[in-house]
Parts: C-alpha cells; structure tokens; sequence
C-alpha cells in the first residue's frame, strides 16, 4: 500500500464513508431509545436507510452535471468538495438535537446525514473505478474496507462509551469534526481523467433528462448479456444475506446469552479485513474472472457452518468458528465481487450505473430477503441454513455462465 499514495487516499476516502453510517443507524437508534423515544418512532428511523438503496435516483446529477463554481477541482472532487460539507453540517445538527423533546428534527438530521453520506458514496465509488484499473480495483477495494471498518468501529463502541463519560451531544459532535477528514482528502487527492461529462446545453431540458438518467441505462441493457449480468448481480448475495439477517434470534434460540454474541465482534472484523485483503490481492494476481470463481465458491461453501452451528447449540467455539469462517469467506467475495461489479461500468456514465448495479443485490434482499423469518420458523434452523445454501447456487449458476460467454475486461 506504501507503493501507491491513491491507496491511501482510498483508506481515508473508505474512514470517512464509514463514520456518518451509524449516525443514522445503530448508535442514532441507540441515543433515541436511553432517550425514552417511543419503539414507533424509533422504528420509523429504518426508512432513513432507505437514501442508500435509492441513491441512483440522484445519481445522474452527480455524473453528468458540473459541479459550479467547484468544476475547477474536476468532476468527482468537485462534487464532493459539496456533498462533504453538507454531512458534518448534517451531523452537527443532529449531535445539537433533541431526541427526547423534538425527536422529529433529530429524525430530519438523521435523514439528512444519510442523504449526504449517500450521495459521498456515489462520487467516491465513481472516483475509485475511474482511477485505478480493473486489476488494481481488488486493492482499491480493500484498502477501502480497512478504513471504512475503522471508522464504523468509531462510531460505534466509540462514541457509545464517549457518550457515558461526555454525554451523547460532545461524542457526536466529535465525530462531525472527524467528518471534515473527508475535505481535507478531497483538496489533496487526485482527479481521474474521465470520459465527456457536460450536458448539451444546448438541447432542451428533456434532452438533457434523457442524457442522464435513460442513457446510461439503455447503454447497459443493450450489451449482450445484461439480463444474465442483472440477474447473477441480484442473486449473488443473496442466499448469505437471508442467512445473516436471521443470525441475531438464532444466535438467541442456541442459547447463546448478550455478552457471547458481542464477543464475536473482533473475531468478525479481524476475519472480513483479512478476507477482503486476500480477496484484492487474488483480483491483482489472477484476475477478476477467476477470483470471481473461486471466492463466489468459498462463500457458498462457509454457509454449512450455520448448519454445523445448528447442531452445536451453546458450544461457543463452533460460534466462532462459525462467525470467523463466514466473515472471512463474505470480505473475500466482497473484493471479487466489487470489482466485477465496477468493471461493468462505462466510463461515461460510471456514477450512474454503478449505483444502479449496487443498488439492485440491496433490492433482492430487502424484497426476498424479507421471507427469511417466515422460512426458519417454517422449516427449522438446520433445514432454514441448508435452504440459504442450496439458494446461493442459481447464482453460481449464472456466474460459470456469464464467465464463460460474456468474461470480465480483464479476461477477453
């Protein structure tokens, strides 16, 4: 990573994604519910997500639109030079609010940190697929990863026991001063050269619409493949996504009690780093079509551990063995898997559709996904992780396929 400078401007770029994440999620639902908020409100706060599955619907503004008096810094940082502001002045009026007495405006500010964080994620992804090539996207990624963990191991146990000593209004502003990082790394990093970026102004405002928002999807759906592409982008993470959303009360129903299951904490983000590193070093050294391949496998195959957990109830070594082998096996599908995802990209339009392609695994798993509970209590602990297993292999289906007929860039 010493070799590269980028890396580590990728590092900070993944600490400052990381840190408003939890601001509208757990330690934001946290600080509502010591508050006394009512569950009806405090469940209305998961709509707040939704900014990060919908974000391509913006999108377009940030690919193809100048970003004003800021185009001098380039299309991305100049974007982002914008954005990054507007979230640590989003995150300073939440860490001002008042959950207990006016929890709709800490709720707004909550919303508004996760649309600024959204849209920062939109620009960086657009910024790391135009700056390094498809081999070192593996690297990129991982580099990513390692400040992106960091930063949410920041806001979380790390704001939650500042707020015991300072209170919860000192601890979240402290992150918002932490959030400035992001600008200062954008004033110092470099621009990607890209492909044409400015509208026509010339041509009507429809015109202009259709070149942002039809056009980078008409130019995707018409390559050979792009059915397969969607359908193996929407499948692949599935199956381990319906396996992890019912870990919580599985954990509970093996008879595991609060202080073992935050145990597994360190032994998961140990294993996802060094998985998501050993993921981008085997992208840079064969290439994104086999480390595809062999990582899409190991995360299919480390899902029978759920079901050797089932049949170990209360046996805290298979627990982690079972946490470190799946989050190991996750962060190195993750790095192959991204890669891919980015190297489908056109230049043209790499904003857009990057959101548009990372947008549609997180639709599978908050539609499908949803019938997760109804099959465990259905069919059983055992037989619900078996199905979540057998359920990965249309995916990898799909994958040998699209591998064979439509390879990756790097593989053609």
């Amino acid at each position: 990573m010493a070799k590269d400078r980028r890396l580590w401007f990728m590092a900070a770029y993944g600490f400052a994604a990381g840190l408003p994440l939890p601001l509208s999620g757990f330690t934001f639902r946290l600080w509502l519910s010591e508050g006394g908020v009512s569950l009806a409100t405090i469940g209305l706060t998961a709509n707040i997500g939704l900014a990060y599955s919908l974000k391509f619907l913006w999108s377009p503004i940030l690919d193809r639109m100048p970003p004003g008096w800021f185009h001098r810094l380039g299309r991305r940082r100049g974007w982002l030079a914008i954005v990054q502001p507007g979230l640590a002045i989003a995150a300073v009026l939440l860490a001002l609010s008042d959950p207990i007495h006016t929890p709709a405006r800490s709720i707004a500010a909550a919303a508004a940190v996760a649309f600024f964080s959204a849209s920062q994620d939109i620009v960086v992804d657009a910024w790391r697929i135009e700056l390094f090539s498809q081999r070192q996207q593996g690297a990129a990624l991982a580099a990513y990863v390692w400040g992106y963990r960091v930063a949410l191991l920041i806001a979380t146990s790390g704001v939650i026991q500042l707020a015991g000593i300072l209170g919860w209004h000192t601890a979240l502003l402290g992150v918002a001063a932490l959030l400035t990082i992001g600008f200062a790394v954008t004033l110092l990093a470099p621009e990607p050269v890209a492909g044409p970026i400015a509208p026509n102004r010339i041509a009507g405002f429809a015109t202009q619409l259709r070149e942002a928002t039809i056009d980078p999807l008409w130019e995707f759906l018409t390559r050979p493949g792009a059915i397969a592409i969607l359908a193996f982008v929407a499948l692949f993470k599935l199956g381990e996504a319906m396996a992890g959303i019912m870990t919580a009360p599985f954990y509970r129903s093996l008879g595991f009690d609060r202080s073992a299951i935050a145990a597994i904490g360190p032994f998961s983000l140990v294993a996802t780093l060094a998985g998501i590193t050993l993921g981008g070093w085997l992208v840079a050294r064969i290439g994104v079509g086999r480390a595809l391949l062999i990582t899409g496998w190991a995360q299919t195959v480390a899902m029978a551990m759920y079901v050797v957990l089932a049949y170990a109830p209360g046996a805290h070594g298979v627990l982690f063995a079972t946490v470190a082998t799946e989050a190991f096996a996750q962060g190195l599908a993750d790095a192959a898997f991204l890669t891919y995802l980015s190297g489908l990209c056109s230049r043209q339009f790499t904003a857009t559709q990057y959101a548009l392609l990372s947008s549609v695994p997180a639709f599978a798993i908050h539609t499908l996904g949803g019938l997760s509970g109804v099959a465990a209590a259905s069919v059983g602990w055992a037989n619900f992780y078996i199905l979540c297993l057998f359920g990965a292999l249309p995916a990898m289906a799909l994958m040998l396929y699209l591998l064979r007929r439509h390879p990756p860039a790097d593989a053609r």
